[in-house]
């Protein structure tokens, strides 16, 4: 019979990691990464299992420190955790059938992120598949980019049951989270030698609150979706942001054609928003002659974003 080896990675996590250990206690073998926890997340794990291992801290390569947790696991398959996760007991019987002679090298798991509050159903939040489940010696993070899946060597399947993420609690963690995950991914951007254009300070963060609001349809979670969607259109403004204090501040030449490069796209970006809001309203629409003349708008409004390209 194949066992179960979960392997949790934490830093400064005294007010999750307890519900995180007690959700686990069906695993053959609890192993803690402590990543130099200066509050009581070491004295808390030390309930639940003797196999607490720390290394220093380093933020810009999160995904990758877990590997030394890893590599710490006995077991034939490994589990991998934050702190901040659940696993239910839906979840835990699921995983214990699938680890006995499967097909599969690894299983990704649908994530239900609790934010502010609610589970958010929608946007890029829903399903959240991560890739966590996985056979020794089969998976591994490859670079240090944040928020990475697992690279895995073979097959991989799904599993139904969702693991529950007790994601953001309050708009302060959320952006002090956005700060350090906006830092990472900027400094790998400019590794890569990318070159942002000066007007995806706009384009970015505008497409992006349309993407998730709209296309991933993040307005079914009302006011949360809004609220994450507009969040979610300032991280890639931060982004765009850091990249350009890390290339030098790059200065404009030209003020008076800046101004208008800034109208010009000022104009595209506000078509771009008014077709999406149409489209919106056509399909909770069932007049149909009030549908064609929204129709009629959202045409002019996509030759006018057309135009200005």
């Amino acid at each position: 019979m194949n066992k179960l080896s979960v392997v949790i990675t934490a830093y400064n996590e005294e007010n999750h990691i307890e519900e995180c250990l007690k959700s686990v206690g069906f695993a053959d073998e609890i192993i803690v990464i402590d990543n130099s926890s200066t509050d009581k997340t070491v004295e808390i794990a030390k309930k639940f299992t003797k196999k607490i291992f720390t290394q220093a801290n380093d933020p810009l390569n999160i995904d990758m420190q877990k590997n030394f947790g890893f590599g710490k696991a006995t077991n034939e398959w490994i589990l991998s955790l934050d702190a901040d996760e659940r696993v239910d007991k839906e979840l835990a019987n699921e995983i214990k059938v699938a680890i006995q002679n499967s097909v599969f090298n690894a299983y990704k798991l649908p994530r239900k992120n609790i934010i502010f509050g609610k589970w958010i159903e929608h946007s890029f939040l829903w399903p959240d598949h991560q890739t966590r489940l996985f056979r020794k010696g089969k998976g591994k993070y490859m670079h240090g980019e944040v928020h990475q899946q697992l690279a895995v060597e073979g097959p991989v399947g799904v599993l139904l049951q969702p693991l529950l993420h007790e994601n953001y609690q309050s708009i302060s963690q959320y952006l002090q989270k956005m700060d350090r995950y906006t830092e990472n991914e900027a400094i790998h951007l400019v590794k890569k030698n990318t070159h942002f254009h000066r007007m995806d300070a706009l384009r970015l963060p505008v497409r992006d609150f349309l993407k998730t609001f709209f296309l991933q349809e993040g307005y079914k979670d009302g006011i949360h979706g809004l609220v994450i969607s507009i969040l979610q259109s300032f991280y890639m403004f931060l982004v765009w942001a850091k990249v350009w204090e890390k290339q030098g501040f790059v200065q404009t030449v030209d003020n008076k054609k800046f101004l208008a490069d800034i109208f010009a796209e000022g104009e595209k970006l506000y078509s771009e928003v008014t077709y999406w809001f149409l489209t919106h309203l056509i399909e909770s629409t069932v007049n149909p002659l009030k549908q064609t003349k929204l129709r009629i708008q959202r045409k002019i409004a996509k030759k006018v974003s057309e135009r200005a390209e």
